[in-house]
This record gives C-alpha cells, structure tokens and sequence, in this order.
C-alpha cells in the first residue's frame, strides 16, 4: 500500500517483493522534451538575430569574428538555460517518497541529470540538422563565401582553381578534340577526361602524407602547365603555393575541430550541472509549496498544507 501525503510524499510500502522505483520517467521526459524544446526555438532565434546582423556589402553588419564569438556564447547560454528549466521542472513533478534533507535533495538532483541525458540524445538531431545548417548560413554569409560555396563546398577546388588558372584568356591552352564515335569520350582516361579530381587526391594525399613526392610535384607541375598556358617554372611555383595554401586550410580546420570539441564539451559539463542545481531547486519549492513563478532567486514563504 502506497500513500501520499501532503507535499506529494509517499509513504508506506509498494508490495511484498516488488522494490519501489525511485526513478520516474513521466517527470525526466516531460523535463527533457521541454528542455530539447526551449534549445531550438533558442537556437531558431539566435540564427535569426544572427543573419540579420551581417551584410554582403563591405563596411556594413558585423565582422565573421564577432558573429562567431556571439554564436558560441549563445550556444552555451541558451543550452545551459533550457537544460536549467527541464531539470526544474523534473524535480518539481517528481512525487517525494519518504527521504529526507539530502537524501532528498540527491534524487532530485539524479532526475535533473537523466533530463540532461535524455535531453542530449533528442537534442543532438536538432542541433546538427535546422540549428546547424542556419548557423553555417550565418557564418557565411558574414564572411562572403556563401557565394563560392554555392557549386561546392570543398575548400579544395578554390585551391585547384588558383592552380589552372590562365594568366590570360589568350594564354589558355584549348581544350584537346573529342575522339569521334559514340563511345569515345567514355572510353577516354579518367586522368584526361577531368584532372580536377586527380589533382585533388594527389594533394590531399601529400598533405595527409606531410610532403608532396618531387614526382607529384613535377605531374602537376605539367597539367597546370597545359591547362594554364605557363612555363613549367611558373607552374612549379603554384604547384607549391597550392601545397601550402591546402596545409593551412587543413590546419585551420584541425583547430576549429578542436576548439568546437573543447566548447562542446564544457558547454554539457555545464548544463549537467545546471541541471541537477535546478532539479534540486524544483524539489525544494515542490516541499514548500513554492507558486510556480520562475523566481528563483527569492525566499518564499512557507506554505503549510492544512489538515
């Protein structure tokens, strides 16, 4: 027999050979959906605020730097801030059994941490699905490569367009006649029929590799030659502008990676900890009969139920 008493405590025992479960799940969902829900009408938002602050034309909007710094703050505080509320309210509906002081307070807390569990695993598609594609519009529109992305968005074919481009129209070698017969231009070397993407492999694979063979170098040195209109000289020297230029980009992206990891990982260590601070809030209102009315930082009076 299970009773419940004022304040929403049970007392009593739930039957001979069946434990009681001290984990209720109505409370951790209903704590984790309106968490997942709160994030992306945040993060729906922020996108919003985000564009509207960028502008294509020069001198105007606010600079990528300042648009990401704001975008990463804002991702942390609006994840902090919805996981505060759905622990909250997990700890609030939580129906108290007959623990006591901090006892209490842990197992309000534990729900507050399964919201901020469960609230990842449903989070996480939104995040990387509407959130993330609104976001990376943001960033590059601010930095005009929202354009240059349009037809790819590999970094590598700006490299290899740098590579092959003439010095002037005249300059630039005519494209070899197409065999005749049907079959013909299927029939041709995938090497002859688009160079572009061999150029791409042997690029990524030197700077994967750390160097670039000096017979690669001396390859692609001859197919920027022909496609260019320049001397072989000219071509070499591209050839390792280019190798350069594919270092850094895969540089940066090494520490944007990094710096994503480190600022993902604190920004959930430190919603699991809003989390349980706020369930445990929610507990200690639910006790005292505290009016819902988001004012957590004021001293309430306590209500005593009446007989």
């Amino acid at each position: 027999m299970v009773d419940i008493g004022p304040a929403g405590v049970r007392s009593g025992s739930a039957g001979a050979g069946a434990p009681a479960s001290y984990v209720e799940w109505g409370a951790v969902l209903a704590g984790a959906f309106l968490a997942a829900a709160i994030s992306f009408v945040l993060l729906t938002f922020g996108a919003a605020i985000g564009l509207s602050a960028t502008s294509p034309w020069p001198g105007a909007g606010v600079s990528a730097k300042v648009i990401a710094s704001i975008a990463v703050f804002w991702a942390m505080a609006q994840q902090i801030g919805a996981f505060m509320a759905g622990g909250y309210v997990a700890g609030r509906m939580r129906s108290r059994w007959h623990e006591t002081g901090h006892e209490a307070d842990f197992r309000d807390g534990v729900h507050g941490g399964l919201v901020w569990a469960v609230g990842v695993v449903i989070g996480a598609a939104l995040l990387f699905t509407a959130a993330g594609s609104a976001t990376k519009a943001g960033i590059e529109a601010a930095s005009g490569a929202a354009v240059a992305s349009a037809s790819s968005g590999d970094p590598m074919d700006a490299i290899i367009d740098g590579m092959v481009r003439p010095t002037s129209t005249a300059a630039a070698a005519p494209p070899p006649p197409s065999p005749a017969g049907p079959g013909a231009a299927r029939n041709r070397p995938a090497s002859a029929e688009d160079p572009r993407s061999e150029m791409s492999r042997v690029l990524t694979s030197a700077v994967a590799s750390g160097s670039l063979t000096p017979e690669n170098r001396t390859y692609l040195a001859q197919i920027v030659a022909q496609r260019s209109g320049i001397p072989q000289p000219e071509a070499e020297r591209r050839v390792d502008q280019a190798f350069t230029a594919a270092r850094e980009a895969a540089d940066k992206a090494r520490k944007a990676a990094i710096l994503t990891g480190f600022v993902t990982g604190g920004s959930l260590i430190l919603s699991l900890a809003a989390a349980w601070w706020a369930a445990m809030r929610g507990g200690n209102h639910r006790d005292q009969s505290v009016p819902a009315r988001f004012e957590f930082g004021t001293r309430h009076r306590r209500v005593t139920p009446s007989a």
